[in-house]
């Protein structure tokens, strides 16, 4: 039996690695093998360049750099634990994947087609089998992540209202330009709630 590959994306503080824990134990219940992973990392090269681009100053790297990275440790992760797993009948939950290079990316002005060519080349255009958009206000995912991390803030997490703004305009315009893979889910929901709109979203993918 192929496994399945589900893609969490959202901004920042929208439940994407809580969901991602609870709808793995909503399906391991159903019987279905479950590996959750996370990008960047994911694997040992993956988890080293995270290390790289998430620590630092926000100017570490220019957007290209950012890509190219991003590129590389996908290419990793990739190869090493998700097209394994998948072979081997397991479903794979990764928390992000390449729509947030698309969108945060995007939102530096690196082009989509040149991102989505990176990932043909790295990771040899793998995508997942079903993505869930996790959509929430930018002033709710604010309090989320101060709640969380206090006032530790990733290089991204740091970037100012506009940018956080044009990164959710990307996630909307991938959902709208590819619904058939790209599923959209009301994160201000009570988090039972939005496990819920994840297992209904796969109903067509559940054996």
């Amino acid at each position: 039996m192929i496994g399945r590959f589900i893609s969490l994306e959202g901004g920042e503080g929208a439940g994407k690695s809580t969901q991602a824990s609870a709808l793995a134990a909503a399906l391991e219940a159903r019987g279905v093998h479950v590996l959750v992973t996370r990008e960047p990392g994911g694997s040992e090269g993956a988890e080293a360049i995270r290390n790289l681009l998430m620590q630092g100053d926000v100017a570490r790297w220019s957007a290209h750099a950012e890509a190219l990275l991003f590129a590389a440790a996908r290419a990793d992760h990739v190869e090493k634990r998700i097209r394994p797993a998948i072979e081997a009948g397991t479903w794979v939950i990764c928390d992000r994947y390449v729509d947030s290079t698309r969108a945060y990316q995007g939102a530096q002005g690196i082009d989509d087609a040149a991102i989505l060519a990176l990932h043909g080349f790295g990771s040899k255009g793998l995508l997942p089998d079903r993505t869930f958009l996790l959509a929430l206000p930018r002033a709710d995912g604010q309090q989320r992540t101060q709640a969380r991390d206090g006032a530790a803030n990733d290089r991204f997490e740091a970037r100012d209202t506009a940018f956080h703004e044009a990164v959710a305009a990307g996630f909307e315009r991938i959902a709208a330009n590819e619904p058939d893979r790209v599923r959209r889910i009301d994160a201000a929901m009570a988090p039972a709630e939005v496990t819920q709109a994840l297992v209904a979203g796969l109903a067509d993918l559940l054996p």
